[in-house]
């Protein structure tokens, strides 16, 4: 297979060519012109960031996204799946009220802003995935699947569960709906490390699904209701909650890159990635702690395996941030996330994304000043 292009620019900026211009550059650069925008409906999925969150990508990068796709007469709207966990996203009434308050509006971005599963999470489509060994029918936001173009833009960052969060994540969990991401999850369920647990009752306050109790003090799995979404890890301030050692957290990646293949496959995409404020842990907490390297630079490409693999290597090749997860870890590794995070494996996505054909992990880097 040959290599895959994947386009890159830091961040340095001179009078008169700010980031958003170099952003813009970039996405031309590499070649998000191609596509045919012409009256398509295009949707641009983007994280809208948990209320509380400031981490997440601030409205102005996907105003650029909408500026580039309606100058070649296409019809964009940003877009996001429901959450399965109690937070600010959870329905998508407080879904959009949450993206107002961070900044994503119709007069902010200049284009619509569509919860893809609907009120409750249910409006799903059902997409078979081709090649899938974990999912046979992937249970997508109908407004995703509704779109004739699809593209991605993406905050990189760590994740407890997946290692990082990529363009893949981004996707294939971010697209599910609310019985698509239980499906994602199911072999995922944490466990407690009681040793460490001191009763704050977190896990069980932001637990949507009854799957964790308070019992004398300790908190306990309920494994009959857990669907492994595993925001009791990142909320709990003690590290009691852990995900098992076991390849739950491998199925996770699997399942979600088959998640992506059935979004993607089949019609165009593009794929914008920026390692900035790489937080440790998923844009979905209410909290994001410092990050754990320095700011890197834009990424794109039609390759979200790819795009996903250079990001990576970006962030292995910095140094830790004083005081941060990742200069304070334990176990110091070559690889950050797995450092940050070790029970999991970010690889194992990407390898799995490469069999199912969604792209490949070998890749040429073009800067683009």
């Amino acid at each position: 297979m040959d290599k895959a292009k994947v386009y890159f620019t830091d961040l340095h900026t001179e009078l008169g060519d700010g980031l958003l211009v170099k952003f813009r550059r970039l996405i031309e650069k590499a070649g998000i012109g191609d596509i045919d925008f012409k009256n398509q409906f295009t949707a641009i999925k983007i994280h809208f960031g948990e209320p509380g969150n400031l981490a997440f990508l601030r409205p102005n990068w996907s105003k650029i996204v909408v500026d580039v796709v309606k100058e070649q007469g296409g019809k964009p709207f940003l877009t996001d799946c429901n959450t399965l966990y109690v937070g600010g996203r959870k329905n998508a009434l407080d879904h959009l009220e949450s993206a107002y308050s961070n900044g994503y509006t119709p007069f902010s971005t200049d284009c619509h802003l569509i919860i893809a599963d609907g009120l409750k999470g249910l409006t799903e489509t059902l997409v078979p995935v081709d090649g899938g060994e974990y999912v046979k029918e992937a249970k997508i936001g109908s407004s995703v699947m509704d779109a004739d173009v699809f593209l991605s833009l993406t905050h990189f960052k760590g994740h407890e569960s997946t290692g990082f969060g990529g363009a893949i994540k981004n996707i294939g969990m971010g697209c599910g709906s609310h019985s698509g991401k239980m499906e994602m999850h199911s072999h995922g369920t944490p466990r407690v490390r009681t040793e460490r647990c001191i009763g704050c009752g977190l896990c069980v306050k932001n637990c949507a699904h009854e799957g964790v109790v308070v019992i004398d003090g300790i908190a306990e799995i309920q494994e009959e209701y857990c669907v492994g979404c595993g925001r009791c890890i990142g909320v709990c301030p003690t590290g009691a909650m852990a995900p098992r050692w076991d390849e739950s957290n491998d199925i996770l990646n699997r399942k979600m890159a088959e998640y992506a293949w059935a979004v993607l496959k089949g019609r165009p995409a593009f794929h914008m990635s920026l390692v900035i404020d790489v937080s440790p842990n998923c844009d979905c907490g209410a909290e994001n702690d410092i990050p754990i390297v320095p700011s890197v630079g834009m990424f794109a490409s039609f390759d979200p395996v790819a795009l996903d693999q250079a990001c990576a290597d970006a962030v292995n090749r910095q140094p830790a941030l004083p005081g941060s997860q990742l200069h304070n870890a334990e176990c110091k590794k070559e690889d950050h996330f797995a450092s940050v995070h070790p029970d999991t494996n970010w690889e194992v996505c990407l390898e799995h994304g490469e069999k199912l054909g969604m792209g490949s992990r070998a890749y040429e880097l073009i800067t683009v000043k």
